[in-house]
């Protein structure tokens, strides 16, 4: 076998092999960003439900203040309000 012949063999192996290899590199990144991808939509899930049930307290709460805000304006004022 000819010199040429053994580096052109050589460099083939080589490229094939760092071929073989960024492929499996590449598909285990991508692997993990679709897995990173999942947790983070459920991480934004449990924040969405949280920010509505915050925002449900929100409301009852300036439901309340409202009434007794109204309650007090009608001691306050009891000619107003009949």
């Amino acid at each position: 076998m000819s010199t040429t012949s053994k580096v052109v063999l050589g460099l083939s192996v080589s490229l094939t092999l760092t071929t073989v290899a960024g492929v499996h590199l590449k598909q285990a990144l991508d692997r993990q960003r679709l897995h990173e991808g999942v947790v983070q939509d459920l991480e934004r899930l449990e924040r969405k439900k949280e920010n509505l049930r915050l925002l449900q307290e929100q409301r009852v709460l300036t439901r309340h203040l409202e009434e007794e805000r109204q309650r007090r304006e009608a001691e306050l004022h009891p000619q107003d309000h009949n």
